[in-house]
């Protein structure tokens, strides 16, 4: 007798079916489009309008004529869209979601870390802060950041931050010195190659492929490193079968919706700990994403002057890229 699943899995099925018809009945309503990061939960990924990383989330943002935008995401995300768009109702389901990679820049501790290099082109990270955002010539995104320090004459000194990692990876790509914040994504920041090196040994033939923000010594290994999406885009086009992923695992769900016929191996943090999670970026329930919906709350909302001092460095990546 085969099991049909338990009364638990049932009911959630039931609740998760309910919430998600709830859902599409309030974009209607409210006019909304929903974003999520790929590293949010498979149900909320399933039910936003779009699903991207950084730099194609902020362009959705940018380009939407929604009334409401729900943004799936940690807190600065939120922040980008209503920067972008003060007119526009920006919710989040959880506006305790924050990036401790954002938050370990405070706003008066870069101010006097620019103070000591007066001159130099600021490009900070989107993963930043809305005060950095304003103290800011640019901003970039994993995806962008390379293109974006290329169009710097190269007698420009430059101050790159919050994340040190990211900074590296451009420093050594371009053979260009920057001055780094010394930030980290705690995600990425936990992989070292003397873990990973026992999943590549034991995988002959597959391919590692790593995101910037992670440390010089494991990516000095990999056979690929790009951002969330340009790791999505060569997993699909890549003609090897196997990969070890040295990012988020949140993203290994859109990789097997893409490439159902290959084999994702999510990169181990340490033998206790096999995966590297952002527990920020799971906070995002469909539970709460329906609430807010419903509540039209959390709203996110950036103060007019702050709002315009930010907007300068996005709409300059948004033309530079």
């Amino acid at each position: 007798m085969t099991a049909v699943g338990t009364q638990d899995d049932i009911s959630s099925n039931v609740r998760v079916k309910e919430l998600v018809e709830s859902i599409e009945e309030l974009k209607k309503e409210m006019r909304a489009i929903i974003l999520a990061h790929y590293y949010t939960v498979p149900e909320v990924q399933d039910v936003a309008d779009i699903v991207g990383d950084s730099l194609a989330l902020a362009r959705a943002a940018e380009s939407t004529d929604a009334d409401v935008i729900v943004f799936a995401g940690v807190y600065f995300m939120g922040e980008t869209a209503s920067i972008l768009n003060p007119d526009k109702l920006v919710l989040m389901p959880d506006d305790h979601a924050g990036c401790p990679l954002a938050d370990s820049c405070p706003v008066e501790e870069f101010r006097k870390f620019k103070a000591r290099h007066p001159g130099a082109e600021v490009i900070s990270y989107i993963n930043s802060t809305a005060e950095i955002k304003a103290e800011s010539d640019i901003i970039c995104t994993s995806s962008n950041a390379e293109r974006i320090v290329r169009q710097i004459p190269e007698d420009k000194e430059i101050i790159f931050g919050p994340d040190r990692n990211l900074g590296g990876y451009v420093m050594r790509k371009l053979s260009r010195e920057m001055i780094l914040w010394q930030g980290y994504c705690y995600v990425h920041d936990a992989f070292s190659w003397d873990v990973i090196k026992e999943t590549v040994d034991a995988h002959p033939g597959a391919e590692l492929i790593a995101h910037p923000e992670c440390r010089e010594d494991l990516l000095r290994h990999a056979d690929f490193v790009g951002s969330t999406s340009g790791l999505l885009n060569y997993a699909e086009k890549s003609s090897g079968n196997t990969f070890i992923v040295a990012t988020e695992p949140g993203i290994l769900y859109e990789m097997q919706k893409r490439s159902p016929g290959k084999t994702f191996i999510p990169a181990p943090k340490n033998a206790s700990q096999p995966w590297s999670t952002c527990t920020q970026m799971k906070q995002n329930t469909l539970e709460k994403l329906h609430e807010c919906m419903v509540k039209r709350a959390p709203r996110i909302v950036v103060e007019e002057s702050l709002r315009r001092a930010a907007l300068k460095p996005i709409l300059r990546m948004l033309e530079m890229s």
